[in-house]
C-alpha cells in the first residue's frame, strides 16, 4: 500500500534533509487541503509526523491531527516526541488510529512493551530509523537521528515480536530526504526474517521503478513524502505501480 506522508511544523507541511532541522524546506500547501487531495487520488493511509512534538511534547500539534482526520475520512498514524501514555492517548483522542512510536523503544522498552499490552499491537507502529555501518549491521538511531545507540534492528525486532508488533516503519536514515533510491535489500531481509511484521519502506524513494522493486521485495507498505510534494511522480501512478507489480512468488 502507498502511504502519503506529512511532516508538520507549526501546522505547516515541511521536509528535513536527514531528520536535520537546519535543513528544512517548505512547501506552500495546506496540510488539510493535501490530506484531501491525496485521499481522492485513492490513499487509504496518511503517515503523519509532528516535528513539534517530537522537539516539545507540550508543543504537539494537536489541533492539526484533529482537523485532518475530522476533514478526511484516511486512517491516520501519527507520531513525534511520544513519551508517555498520555502523549498516546491524546494523540488517539485526535482520531488518529495508530501512535508511532520511535526512540522510546531503545531507550525504555519496557514502557513500550506495556503499551503494547495496554494499547494492543493494531495501535502502534514502531519506527526504526537506522544508520547501516561499515559491517552492514542496522543499528538504531534515537531523538530524531541525533543520537546513535548500540541496539541492532535484530535486537529491537526479536524483543517486540515477542509482545506481538505488527507493524513497523523503518528508514535508511542515509537515504531519507535524498530521492537517491530505496535501500530495497535492507527490506527484503528483514521481510523474510520477520514476514508476520507489516513493513513500511521510508527514505529515499525517487521514482516509480522504486515502487516496483521494493514490491518485488514484498515489502508490504511505502511511505511518500518528498517525491510526491516535489511532483517525482503523482499518488496515482504509485497506486497503480503497486496494484500492477508483481510479488515473487
Amino acid at each position: 500500500m502507498m502511504i502519503p506522508a506529512l511532516d508538520l511544523i507549526e501546522g505547516r507541511v515541511v521536509r528535513l534533509y536527514q531528520g536535520d532541522f537546519s535543513q528544512q524546506t517548505n512547501f506552500d500547501v495546506d496540510p488539510v487541503e493535501q490530506a484531501q487531495r491525496y485521499q481522492a487520488a485513492g490513499a487509504q493511509w496518511l503517515h503523519l509526523v509532528d516535528l513539534d512534538g517530537a522537539k516539545d511534547p507540550q508543543n504537539r500539534q494537536l489541533e492539526t491531527l484533529r482537523t485532518i482526520c475530522a476533514a478526511t475520512s484516511l486512517s491516520c498514524q501519527a507520531g513525534g516526541g511520544i513519551r508517555s501514555t498520555a502523549d498516546i492517548e491524546e494523540i488517539l483522542a485526535c482520531g488518529i488510529e495508530r501512535v508511532v512510536i520511535g526512540s522510546k523503544a531503545v531507550t525504555d522498552p519496557e514502557q513500550v512493551e506495556a503499551w503494547f499490552n495496554q494499547f494492543g499491537a493494531e495501535r502502534i507502529v514502531l519506527a526504526l530509523d537506522v544508520n547501516i555501518d561499515d559491517d552492514g549491521v542496522a543499528r538504531v538511531a534515537t531523538h530524531g537521528w541525533q543520537s546513535s545507540s548500540e541496539v541492532t534492528l535484530d535486537d529491537i525486532l526479536e524483543r517486540f515480536s515477542a509482545v506481538g508488533c505488527r507493524h513497523v516503519l523503518c528508514t535508511d536514515i542515509s537515504r531519507d530526504g535524498t530521492m537517491q533510491g530505496s535501500n530495497v535489500a535492507l527490506y527484503q531481509n528483514y521481510k523474510a526474517r520477520f514476514p508476520a511484521i507489516q513493513w513500511q519502506a521510508s527514505g529515499g524513494v525517487n521514482s516509480i521503478d522504486d515502487i516496483q522493486r521494493l514490491k518485488a521485495a514484498q515489502c508490504d507498505h511505502v511511505i511518500l513524502g518528498k517525491s510526491l510534494l516535489t511532483g517525482a511522480f503523482s499518488l496515482e501512478e504509485a497506486i497503480e505501480c503497486w496494484q500492477n507489480a508483481s510479488s515473487p512468488a
